[in-house]
């Protein structure tokens, strides 16, 4: 039996999902090999100072990804493999290119990965949720069983949040949240409050809930906390909407201090916060979320669309205490009866795992390296954007309108919105939201960019736009 002495520190998942890593690195480093034989259960548990079940789990997980077989009376040994057999590829397994060309250009995109590394192991999450996949077609409770909202409350802890399960949801998205929740707090014809240029399915869900959607003033650090405190006084809201960090379309991030204000408003006046956390997740070090200063007032939802992917379709909700809890259950049950947990069992694997951190660091580092092309091409104040964000807000000059300009770049092959999409109140400026993230390579936006700076630096009629 080969001596195994496995650093368990090295994955930064579950101490049983630690074991299986540990066991898949050691293969392809090659101090572990085909035919090897493992320690024995009770005498690793001992030896690492764990329970013996913990072990247990750890060699059925990794028998789960085709590392190990065990056999009754021998042990346990590694049956290696290629590499795609123990990541659960199937030889005349082809993209779809059907699948491959659908994309919604109008949507905010984070960059998508594309290192096969972290393909690959994306890939292992997925073959190892497979292996489950019988159970996962059934019908489950709402809000996540029990292991999803262990790894949804580890999530959120990265955002400084805790809260107990009762808690914590596994929703399907943020816009079912987003609809239970103001459905919740007010009834058709009162008011909400947003910031005036705003996340655009923030203006569809309180027009299909006929609420009165108002914006308040803006400057570089957000709301003003005194509009807040005047719209209060004069309007009653019910609740108060906000895109905190990184927001759609603005880029900006309210700084803490500005935080703090605004909650001491919305605690002075007993207004509910509804802190749409999409993009929480990406700065390295950003500021504490709302429902970390105020939890008594604010419904959190972290997506995982813009840090993860959005064809998970996840959001984890944090109520604000466990009597709201139950209203919340109730009206989403009703109009969606559970999150898929097909997708919940993936991103919780993936989570567990530390891919949804690699996916995070890739989301983040690509990010940096686009906007760093912007920069080369645009003019330095000629636009608005943050260093990591997926996109930047452009205000028009030269003639451009937003139609004219939308039209120009259709053809680009980047994401080109007009200002009315997100305007609450008052007429459109005259700019676009443009998006540099998504399916297309460094090389297609930077040929994009360059095309819109060209544009940008004449007239509609130079650049033979007649729109």
């Amino acid at each position: 039996m080969k001596t195994w002495d496995p650093d368990l520190s090295r994955s930064n998942g579950p101490r049983y999902m630690a074991i299986a890593d540990v066991i898949e690195m050691d293969l392809r480093s090659g101090h572990l090999v085909a035919g090897d034989r493992l320690p024995p259960q009770r005498e690793l548990a001992k030896r690492l100072g764990i329970d013996f079940t913990t072990v247990a789990r750890g060699y059925l997980e990794a028998q789960k990804r085709g590392l190990v077989g065990s056999h009754v009376g021998r042990g346990t040994f590694v049956t290696g493999g290629t590499d795609k057999e123990r990541r659960g590829f199937v030889s005349d397994a082809t993209p779809d290119l059907r699948r491959a060309s659908v994309v919604d250009f109008s949507m905010n995109m984070p960059p998508e990965p594309d290192d096969p590394d972290l393909l690959a192991r994306m890939r292992e999450g997925l073959s190892a949720v497979a292996t489950n996949l019988v159970p996962l077609l059934r019908y489950q409770s709402f809000g996540g069983a029990g292991m999803d909202k262990d790894a949804a409350s580890a999530w959120l802890g990265r955002r400084g949040l805790v809260a107990s399960q009762e808690r914590i949801f596994v929703t399907p998205g943020a816009h079912p949240a987003l609809l239970a929740i103001f459905g919740m707090l007010a009834k058709p014809g009162e008011t909400v409050l947003s910031e005036n240029i705003t996340y655009p399915g923030m203006r569809s869900i309180a027009a299909q809930l006929r609420l009165t959607l108002a914006g308040l003033p803006m400057d570089a650090d957000g709301i003003i906390p005194a509009a807040f405190a005047q719209a209060c006084e004069a309007r009653r809201p019910k609740a108060l909407y906000l895109n905190p960090t990184l927001q759609n379309p603005l880029t900006l991030t309210i700084p803490e201090r500005r935080r703090e204000e605004i909650c001491a408003v919305a605690r002075r006046y007993h207004v509910p916060i509804v802190e749409d956390d999409a993009y929480g997740f990406i700065p390295l070090h950003g500021p504490p979320p709302l429902a970390a200063m105020a939890p008594d007032l604010t419904w959190h939802i972290g997506g995982l669309a813009k840090c993860i992917g959005a064809g998970l379709r996840l959001a984890y909700v944090v109520a604000p205490d466990t009597k709201a809890a139950w209203p919340f259950a109730s009206a989403m049950r009703a109009n969606n009866v559970m999150a898929s947990p097909l997708t919940v069992a993936l991103a919780t694997r993936w989570i567990e795992d530390g891919t949804a951190d690699s996916i995070l660091r890739f989301v983040r580092e690509e990010a940096a390296a686009r906007q760093a092309l912007v920069a080369d091409v645009l003019p330095a104040g000629s636009y608005r954007s943050d260093p990591i964000s997926f996109n930047i807000w452009l205000p028009l000059t030269g003639g451009w309108t937003r139609s004219t300009f939308g039209s120009h770049m259709r053809s680009a092959g980047i994401g080109v919105v007009a200002s009315d999409a997100f305007t609450v109140d008052g007429p459109a400026p005259e700019a676009v939201r443009v998006c540099i993230g998504g399916p297309i390579g460094r090389q297609t936006l930077k040929g994009a960019l360059e095309f819109m700076g060209h544009a940008l630096e004449g007239s509609p009629e130079m650049a033979g736009s007649f729109f």
